[in-house]
C-alpha cells in the first residue's frame, strides 16, 4: 500500500525552459500534488516550484562561476556534503546523471557521455588546440563520473532505447535500469489552424521544419540542406539561434537560399509547428529530443534518423527512421515520401498525435512515482 513519500530530487535544474530541467519539474509537480514531500537539490528553479506547499528547496547560485566544468565540480562536492548530511530523511534520493556521486534509489540518465566522447562530431573533432582540449577533458570527466554513479544506483532510468544500450556497455546489469521516456506537454504542442503569413513563409509550398542547436553540427541540418536541393517544391523552415549559424551561408552556396527560412530563436514553435507539413531531425547523436515528440504531438509526420534517442518512438507512430545520418540520399527519399504521399500525410500526422498522447508529462510522471513506490524499501518494512 502505498504511503507518503519523503522525496530527494538531486538535479542541475529544475526549470520549464530546460529539457532535462523540464522532466524534473513535472516529476517534482507531480509528486507534491500527489501529497508527497520533494526536496528538490540543484542550482537553478522555477519560481513557481518553490511556491507549492509539498515542495522544499535547497539551491546553491552557481552561474557567476565561469567555467561549467568547474561549476559541475564544485556543484557535485556541495550535493554530496548535503546528501550525505540528510539521507536518513528520505525515502528515496533519486539522481540525475552524474550532478551527484552519492548513492540513490533512482538515477536518470539524460546523456551518456562515453558514447558522446565516441561520436564523430564530438566538439573535441571539430575544435582545435585549447578549446579542443578543454571540451575533450570536460566530456571524459563526466563520462567518469557517470559511471561511478550508475553503479551507485539501485536503478538506472534511460530515456531512450539508445541510452539503455549506452549504459549496458557501461557494464550496468541490464535488471538494473528501465527505460522511461520523455513526455510533452500534449496540450501546448497539439494540431490546429496554420498561419504561414505571420512568419513570413510560403503558401502552397511544402514545408520540412527543423529545430535545435545550429551551432554544432551535431544536429545536422547540413543533410537536410543538401537533400533539397533536388527537390525544387521542398521548403526547409529552420528554429534556431542565428548567433554563429554557419547554415544560412551554406543555403545560399547551395543556391536554395530562397527556400530555406531561418526564423531565429523562437518561443512560438508550437505554433510554427502548425504551419508546416512535416518536421525532420536527423541528429548525428542524441539521448532523446523532446523536439521530436512536440513535432509528434503536433500531428506532423517525423523524419528523424536511427543515431537520435527516441528513433524508437517516432518508428511507433509511422514515421521514417532513415539508418545512417550521413547518408544524403536516404534523406531525400524520405522528404520525397512525405511529398508525394498527400492523401497520407493527414493519416500519418494522426497517428503521430496517437502516439504522442501516450508520452504525455502526465504518463512520464506516473511512471516515475510507481517507481519510486517499488524502491521505497522502508514503506515494505
Amino acid at each position: 500500500m502505498s504511503h507518503t513519500l519523503q522525496i530527494a530530487l538531486v538535479t542541475p535544474a529544475i526549470a520549464r525552459g530546460d529539457g532535462q530541467g523540464r522532466v524534473n519539474y513535472e516529476i517534482a509537480k507531480r509528486a507534491a500534488d500527489s501529497g508527497h514531500r520533494v526536496t528538490v537539490v540543484t542550482t537553478r528553479v522555477d519560481s513557481d516550484i518553490e511556491e507549492n506547499e509539498n515542495i522544499h528547496v535547497v539551491k546553491w547560485n552557481l552561474q557567476r562561476i565561469p567555467s561549467s566544468l568547474i561549476r559541475s565540480q564544485i556543484a557535485s562536492v556541495l550535493v554530496g556534503w548535503w546528501l550525505r548530511r540528510n539521507r536518513r530523511s528520505f525515502d528515496i534520493v533519486h539522481v540525475n546523471g552524474s550532478f551527484s556521486l552519492e548513492p540513490s534509489e533512482v538515477n536518470t540518465s539524460h546523456f551518456v557521455h562515453t558514447a558522446w566522447l565516441q561520436s564523430p562530431v564530438h566538439t573535441s573533432r571539430l575544435r582545435r588546440g585549447v578549446a579542443a582540449a578543454y571540451y575533450r577533458l570536460l566530456t571524459s570527466l563526466h563520462a567518469f563520473q557517470e559511471r561511478i554513479a550508475y553503479h551507485r544506483a539501485a536503478t538506472v532510468v534511460a530515456v531512450s532505447s539508445q541510452v539503455r544500450n549506452e549504459i549496458v556497455a557501461l557494464g550496468i546489469e541490464t535488471r538494473d535500469i528501465v527505460v522511461i521516456h520523455n513526455g510533452v506537454d500534449v496540450d501546448e504542442f497539439c494540431p490546429g489552424d496554420s498561419n504561414r503569413a505571420a512568419y513570413g513563409l510560403p503558401e502552397g509550398k511544402f514545408l520540412i521544419m527543423f529545430a535545435g542547436d545550429m551551432k554544432t553540427p551535431r544536429k545536422n541540418l547540413d543533410s537536410v540542406l543538401k537533400a533539397i536541393v533536388s527537390l525544387p517544391n521542398v521548403h526547409v523552415v529552420a528554429v534556431g539561434s542565428l548567433e554563429s549559424n554557419p547554415y544560412p551561408s551554406m543555403a545560399r552556396e547551395l543556391g536554395i537560399e530562397e527556400r530555406a527560412h531561418f526564423l531565429g530563436f523562437r518561443r512560438d514553435i508550437p505554433a510554427i509547428m502548425r504551419s508546416v507539413d512535416a518536421f525532420v531531425f536527423p541528429s548525428r547523436y542524441e539521448a532523446c529530443s523532446l523536439v521530436l515528440l512536440e513535432a509528434l504531438a503536433s500531428g506532423l509526420p517525423v523524419i528523424t534518423a536511427a543515431t537520435a534517442g527516441g528513433s524508437e518512438i517516432v518508428k511507433e507512430a509511422g514515421g521514417i527512421v532513415i539508418d545512417d545520418p550521413e547518408r544524403v540520399d536516404l534523406l531525400e527519399v524520405a522528404i520525397t515520401e512525405l511529398l508525394e504521399d498527400s492523401t497520407g500525410l493527414a493519416r500519418r500526422g494522426a497517428e503521430s498525435r496517437q502516439t504522442a498522447l501516450r508520452y504525455s508529462w502526465e504518463v512520464m510522471a506516473a511512471k516515475y512515482l510507481d517507481l519510486y513506490q517499488e524502491k521505497d524499501v522502508r514503506g515494505e518494512l
